[in-house]
């Protein structure tokens, strides 16, 4: 009660819950987050379409360049050459030439828009894992020698095959498997990238691609050899030079075909030579089973027949993908909200911190400066005005008469930051001190109604008030610091 016997309503405060949502949101407009496809965070250089069902390269310029050609040339052929072949040979030339465009087209986008065998990145557990591994079989070599830390041997059909180290992916790569460069994975059974057919070759469409460019020789050699006839054929009946002049689109065809034919007929003559002996574009370029390496050096994965390693190569079951690049992403565990109460805490960022305003800062200034309150008053007994006053600083009773333990007050010599009070009236400075002065113990004035001191209640007394002078001292100083930090 204040000395006029009124009830006090001065020190009553609201405290702010630090449990609430960041400024920028409040809790009742939470949305749920769409579940998101593995494709949409590929860490590789791919691009993907119809929801990930399509997966090529970034490079496709190549690739829509051999789309054209096919399309252009093919579509010339049928448009101005089977007329008149259908009527002076045979019917079948169209449809002959139509089943091996539809195939070629077919193999063509079945290469292009294929997993050509990608190999899943390690996670961090899983390269921390691997990690610890080569240190620990590093540090078992014996001597001051260390042998290659990024590498693994391994025996298949008796033929010593070494395993090499991913820098990219974190994993050891299988046998047969390489990093593409230009689109950042690693692939199983990498035969080459094909620009192309804007895509990897590789274990899961090598033999599509095979097919492509076998089906494309014939076509390239069967539209080369009607077009040649259909010229033929007119200029029979009205000249060379005039047969020319009536079909000019017979005479690009044949200068497309007669250019490309070479490079795709020896192409397919190259990879039927790889299929026959099982080996890849990779392995025959760097000889890695050449006889010059040694007598002893041989093909490990060839059978031994070439129409074993033909069947193998085009009539095996193809291998599932391996990175499920349509699966849903695993939902993280959801982080605590960080707190917004202007304060520097842990888990708070900084964006959250700054944009905390004025009006936030000075109400988390009142709950610190109550929290910080309330356990010093709970911890000692009540005390009133006439019972001690401490020279120089203001009674500790006022305005509030009397504290009642386990209520959360503000502190008495600190008003309500809501009022009109100015910093120097609440915060009086003392300058002419220099600084804080604590009271020792003989020092402490004796209040009226005092035991002796020389009897150990008094003394407990006395270190009781010391106490409470040196807690509001500090009290004082942290009240300064953090209205300086709110003006800020």
């Amino acid at each position: 009660m204040p000395p006029g016997g009124g009830p006090m309503t001065d020190c009553e405060y609201s405290q702010i819950s630090t449990h609430g949502s960041s400024p920028m949101e409040s809790p009742h407009s939470k949305k749920r987050i769409a579940a998101r496809r593995k494709w949409e965070v590929f860490p590789g250089r791919n691009k993907f379409f119809c929801n990930g069902r399509i997966m090529m390269a970034r490079q496709t310029g190549v690739f829509y360049l051999t789309l054209v050609l096919i399309l252009v040339t093919s579509g010339l052929f049928f448009a101005f050459d089977c007329p008149y072949l259908a009527v002076k040979i045979t019917p079948a030339i169209p449809v002959v030439g139509g089943i091996l465009f539809f195939f070629v087209m077919g193999t063509l986008l079945r290469t292009s828009f294929s997993d050509p065998g990608v190999l899943p990145r390690a996670t961090p557990d899983e390269a921390a894992d691997l990690e610890r591994q080569i240190d620990i079989a590093n540090g078992t070599s014996s001597g001051g020698y260390r042998p290659p830390p990024r590498t693994k041997e391994v025996i298949i059909n008796g033929q010593t095959v070494k395993l090499k180290y991913c820098f990219t992916c974190k994993i050891f790569r299988p046998p047969r498997a390489s990093h593409c460069s230009l689109c950042d994975n690693c692939v199983e059974r990498f035969d080459h990238h094909c620009p192309w057919v804007g895509n990897c070759v590789g274990k899961r469409n090598y033999r599509f691609f095979y097919m492509f460019i076998l089906s494309l020789s014939f076509l390239t050699v069967f539209i080369f050899a009607f077009v040649i006839t259909h010229v033929i054929l007119r200029s029979q009946q009205t000249g060379f030079l005039n047969a020319l002049k009536d079909s000019p689109a017979s005479v690009l065809e044949a200068v497309v075909c007669f250019f490309s034919v070479w490079s795709i007929i020896g192409l397919s003559g190259f990879h039927t030579y790889l299929i026959s002996s099982n080996q890849t574009t990779n392995e025959d370029i760097k000889g890695s089973w050449s006889n010059k390496r040694g007598k002893e050096n041989y093909n490990p994965y060839s059978y031994g027949n070439i129409f074993t390693n033909c069947c193998v190569a085009l009539c095996g079951p193809i291998s599932p993908s391996l990175i499920d690049r349509r699966g849903y992403i695993q939902p993280d565990t959801p982080q605590p909200a960080a707190p917004s109460n202007g304060i520097t805490m842990y888990g708070a960022t900084q964006s959250q911190s700054d944009m905390c305003d004025q009006d936030q800062c000075i109400q988390s200034t009142k709950f610190v400066l109550q929290a910080a309150a309330t356990p010093l008053l709970q911890s000692e007994p009540s005390l009133t005005s006439e019972e001690l006053h401490l020279p120089g600083k203001p009674g500790l009773g006022t305005p509030c008469t009397s504290l009642t333990l386990g209520q959360p007050t503000p502190p008495s010599s600190m008003p309500n930051l809501a009022t009109q009070t100015t910093l120097s009236d609440i915060l009086p400075l003392k300058d002419e001190h220099g600084g804080h002065q604590f009271l020792t113990p003989d020092e402490v004035p004796s209040p009226r109604r005092m035991l002796a001191g020389g009897s150990p209640l008094a003394h407990s007394r006395t270190m009781h008030v010391l106490g409470l002078a040196s807690q509001d001292s500090l009290h004082e100083d942290s009240v300064r610091g953090l209205v300086k930090l709110s003006s800020v």
